[in-house]
């Protein structure tokens, strides 16, 4: 799996530039009625490909049972796979997948399935019932075959990265639709070794379009099921099993949840994935419940290595001071994920090395000019509207969820590390320019009056290390003076 990159995407021979024409009046084959529905599609064609592919796994299957054949993946022949990946384009037609839907071509796609021996048809018939479910009414239908749920989640366990690619896309459409939600949510919980695959998958894989697509996955799971992501949280944490009394060896223990999403994110990093995001979700996901907390801290080789991966996509890759202030409006989504797991790490009951205050007071000089960059945007696009006379614009400027979102987390983050300061701290951070006027009067303006008392306790502490700056902020900020 991890050195298997080949395009998902579906296949279609050189020669092969449209779909394939119903029958010409020529054709003596010929049908009354022959279209499906308004289309150009045959119906003749499509129960003739979809013979052949009953056909041709019956056969494979036959000789196999009689020895004539090993049990192994087996290619596809290349006139069949053209017929079938043309299927597959057509499949994103609704008036063809009705037709499909009345021909029975979902239990025809299962049986091929089960009985195939080409990780490129089963790959093609996934992603065939994928392009279907994309129907409302059709991923009810597909959803409500208790045979295929099975087969599907099976499939995860797969080693063919086309194959999970489908599979997940399958999945994550399915539970994308409200009214089939539920279905495969009972399905999953069910199904541990659901959790056990995708865990392998993102712990193991390096092809990034599956790697994004199963974060996308787990996103949506994590976000419908609060309670099957705490399960899912707490199996890898659990002891491995007793020894077997006739094998006399333990069980291994699951992979843990937080250490295979770090994996994936850092392979999607080395690629510069967009997929990269929604590990960041993920984990954002995880620590709004204890038992994510917990998951996290409990290690303190897992959580030194998250720790340190989130540090260093702060410090080195995203809105770096060399970047236009406008960058944060681009990466406003990802910077909120990676600030909100690590101001709740960094408030964890259980103070761990790696977030001890001397050891990141790089951070302050980040999230200042985060808020600074902020504050320019603002302005800017403040002013614009202003110029164009339209209130209700500037309004939605000033109102900017994502925006807003960024800067409630930088300010929350900053009042922890600044109120944990020590002199010796601040005379560290003056000497490496973290703690600056310009620095300090951002952080006053965006923390108060909400964080007086954190900012109130950093200026009694600053004045201990440079009283000149201390004074110059109280006499610039009156409300710093007001509360002493």
């Amino acid at each position: 799996m991890e050195k298997e990159d080949e395009d998902s995407s579906p296949k279609q021979a050189d020669h092969m530039d449209r779909n394939p024409s119903p029958p010409t009046s020529d054709d003596e084959d010929e049908q009354p009625g022959d279209c499906i529905g308004n289309t150009m599609y045959s119906k003749h064609w499509f129960f003739t490909t979809l013979t052949k592919l009953i056909d041709t796994v019956t056969a494979h299957k036959d000789k196999l049972a009689d020895g004539k054949e090993e049990e192994t993946s087996v290619e596809l022949d290349e006139d069949l796979e053209n017929d079938i990946c043309k299927v597959w384009d057509m499949s994103m037609n609704e008036e063809v997948v009705q037709f499909l839907v009345e021909f029975t071509a979902a239990e025809i796609l299962l049986g091929v399935i089960t009985k195939s021996n080409s990780n490129r048809l089963t790959e093609i018939c996934v992603g065939i019932l994928g392009n279907m479910a994309c129907f409302p009414e059709t991923c009810l239908h597909l959803s409500s075959n208790e045979d295929l749920g099975e087969v599907l989640l099976l499939l995860l366990s797969d080693t063919d990265p086309p194959t999970l690619l489908e599979t997940s896309r399958l999945l994550l459409t399915c539970l994308s639709q409200a009214e089939a939600m539920s279905t495969w949510l009972e399905r999953i919980r069910k199904h541990s070794s659901v959790r056990d695959n995708l865990c392998f998958i993102m712990n193991s894989s390096t092809n990034v379009d599956l790697l994004s697509k199963v974060g996308e996955l787990v996103d949506k799971l994590f976000d419908v099921d609060e309670d099957l992501m705490i399960d899912w949280i707490k199996a890898g944490s659990q002891q491995p099993g007793a020894p077997n009394a006739d094998l006399e060896e333990e069980k291994p223990a699951p992979l843990t949840l937080v250490r295979s999403l770090l994996e994936a994110a850092k392979q999607l990093k080395c690629e510069r994935s967009e997929g990269l995001d929604v590990y960041m979700h993920i984990l954002q996901l995880v620590t709004t419940v204890d038992e994510g907390i917990q998951s996290i801290v409990q290690s303190p080789a897992d959580g030194k290595r998250i720790w340190g991966f989130l540090f260093k996509l702060i410090r080195r890759d995203l809105c770096q001071s060399g970047d236009p202030p406008l960058i944060i409006q681009e990466q406003k989504t990802i910077l909120s994920y990676i600030l909100a797991v690590m101001s709740a790490m960094f408030s964890s009951q259980t103070e761990q090395e790696y977030t001890r205050t001397a050891k990141n007071l790089p951070l302050i000089n980040s999230l200042t000019r985060f808020l600074e960059n902020l504050e320019i945007c603002w302005r800017r696009s403040n002013g614009k509207h202003h110029d164009q006379g339209d209130p209700k614009k500037e309004a939605a400027i000033k109102e900017d969820f994502h925006m807003k979102i960024l800067k409630d987390i930088c300010c929350e983050f900053l009042s922890n590390i600044l109120k944990k300061l020590t002199k010796e701290n601040i005379l560290e951070a003056l000497k490496q320019g973290y703690v600056t006027k310009e620095k300090c009067l951002c952080a006053l303006r965006n923390l108060l009056p909400l964080y007086s008392l954190s900012m109130n306790s950093f200026v009694r502490v600053l004045g201990e290390a440079d009283p000149g700056l201390a004074e110059t902020l109280r006499e610039e900020i009156p409300a710093l003076r007001e509360e002493c």
